[in-house]
């Protein structure tokens, strides 16, 4: 293997890296409205379901490229929709924009406040969900993967919330199907010797964070617990990391 290749450490030795906390606020940073869940909400009359992708994305592309102003005054609904427009636009995995040139978000303190009392607007500016249903990247739960590459991801989950980047993840019990969703870890904790409990921002649950454990002895996920979620294990993967993924 050439001196320049670069192979991603063990998790024992990612785990014994300074930790600064949480990537994101929960309750702050996060949607203040929620997906549905189609199994869990059936009969609903007013569904919003299949955004969890999207809200999940969203959250990532408004830490990157927006900034709220809350002294500032408040526009009309549909300039709110144009400012969720333009932010995500920008792709999620670009490097976060300089303060000043971020697209200021008047009237409002955070993105919780702003889709707890602009929700309307907020909705009609996220992009199709259509797209993320169909992303090209959702091959990859067909494939087998060995268990060392989901401890790979676990690498990958507790090396980026060292540096302050919170983790967009597609889990999936397939080929079973009970599960097909999308959750933003934004911090860890080492729950016992043999666990790392990831902490995640549910789009199905913007109430209270969800968990999913990491078992480091048997290289497996399973929520912990995860609203809704009723699967034994579940495999997870990075998504909106990069042009290809």
């Amino acid at each position: 293997m050439g001196g320049n290749a670069f192979v991603m450490p063990p998790l024992a030795v990612s785990l014994r890296r300074p930790h600064p906390g949480p990537a994101l606020r929960f309750g702050v940073d996060t949607f203040a409205f929620r997906n549905d869940s189609r199994i869990h909400h059936r009969g609903k009359p007013d569904l919003y379901a299949s955004w969890c992708f999207v809200l999940a994305r969203t959250v990532v592309q408004f830490r990157r490229f927006a900034r709220f102003e809350p002294g500032a005054p408040r526009l009309a609904a549909a300039e709110y929709t144009a400012l969720v427009q333009r932010i995500t636009r920008r792709a999620p995995w670009r490097a976060p924009l300089p303060v000043v040139e971020r697209v200021v978000v008047p009237g409002f303190g955070s993105l919780h406040e702003l889709t707890r009392e602009a929700e309307a607007a907020v909705k009609s500016g996220l992009p199709r969900r259509l797209w993320t249903l169909l992303h090209w990247t959702n091959w990859r739960i067909i494939v087998p993967h060995p268990r060392s590459q989901q401890e790979r991801v676990a690498v990958e989950i507790v090396t980026e919330i060292q540096a302050g980047r919170p983790v967009q993840l597609l889990i999936t019990d397939f080929p079973r199907i009970r599960l097909n969703h999308s959750v933003l870890a934004f911090d860890f904790r080492v729950s016992d010797p043999d666990a790392v409990d990831f902490i995640v921002y549910d789009p199905n649950d913007p109430t209270v964070p969800g968990v999913i454990r990491f078992d480091r002895l048997d290289r497996r996920y399973r929520p912990a617990p995860l609203c809704g979620v009723d699967v034994p294990f579940l495999r997870a993967f990075r998504m909106y990391c990069s042009p290809l993924l």
